[in-house]
């Protein structure tokens, strides 16, 4: 069964919903009273553009029956403030949530194995989320200007942060990436004012363009052995930076990966490794490359 409408709500509505099953026509019925609506037992989907701009939806009650919330099921509902969706639910759509301005709690069960596109995009009431556990990919833009966030829990089952992931979470200050992750995409962490910590881990071979742009609050960061590239702008604006570390070997570093860091007093380097560097930095860095002393 697939429920899918478009309406505004107001006080009360008591609707009838047209949808297929077995080619005959069915009528599915559900309420919306004083801001909660109930979605009929049996339905399985929630779809596409159901409750789109439903400006006084403040709570929804979803069956175990449920196992997809359509792309942008519940854009736009300003007035939702939680929602807890049942282990049923395996599939969360594009756009599902964006712009619920007023969510601030949402329930994941690990069922949920995919996590479209800007999901929870401009949630900006947001402030802690956990992945599920199998979730392999978080999608791109999934937490966009999610700007209350400050917490976030990634499972070891995630190999892949998308494009933007968590741009402007200018709320959250520190994240643990477990060593599954293999790619942060270009402005995954862009604009996370907040941000002093992060651990790239070894699984990691490249940091893409404007990762960490704009993260003020960085004051150091170690490139783990496995990282032969960083692109373009990846650390641009990062103005408390203070510390890198770098690898025995990359194959390149863009002139402009630390563009615009004025605090970057300091680049540690393997022994003997100066001149190499030396060649991937822009002469302007040169004169901040420390070696460290060889291991014994």
């Amino acid at each position: 069964m697939l429920f899918s409408s478009r309406f505004w709500s107001v006080k009360f509505i008591h609707y009838f919903l047209p949808y297929k099953k077995n080619t005959s026509d069915i009528m599915a019925e559900f309420e919306i009273r004083d801001g909660v609506a109930i979605i009929p037992e049996g339905t399985t989907e929630i779809g596409e553009d159901t409750f789109y701009d439903c400006v006084s939806l403040e709570s929804v009650i979803i069956p175990e029956s449920v196992t997809k919330i359509g792309d942008n099921a519940f854009g736009r509902c300003t007035s939702l403030e939680s929602i807890i969706l049942p282990e049923s639910v395996t599939s969360i759509g594009w756009y599902a949530f964006y712009g619920c301005t007023s969510l601030k709690n949402i329930t994941l069960s690990d069922s949920v194995t995919f996590l479209g596109e800007n999901a929870f995009g401009h949630c900006t009431s947001l402030e802690s989320i956990a992945i599920p556990e199998g979730t392999t990919e978080i999608s791109n833009y999934a937490f966009d200007d999610c700007r209350t966030l400050e917490s976030i829990v990634i499972p070891e089952s995630v190999k892949v942060i998308g494009v933007g992931a968590f741009r402007w979470c200018t709320a959250l200050e520190s994240i643990t990436l477990p060593e599954s992750v293999t790619r942060i995409g270009c402005y995954a962490f862009m604009g996370c004012t907040s941000l002093k910590n992060i651990t790239i881990p070894e699984s990691v071979t490249r940091i893409e363009q404007n990762a960490f742009k704009g993260c003020t609050s960085l004051e150091s960061i170690a490139i783990p052995e496995s990282v032969r590239e960083i692109e373009e702008y990846a650390f641009e604006g990062c103005t408390s930076l203070t510390t890198v570390i770098l690898p025995v070997r990359m194959r390149d570093i863009n002139l402009t990966a630390f563009y615009k860091c004025p605090s970057l007093s300091t680049i540690y380097v393997p022994a003997e490794k100066t001149d190499y560097y030396e060649e991937l930095l822009p002469e302007e860095l040169h004169d901040k490359i420390v070696e460290l002393a060889p291991e014994k």
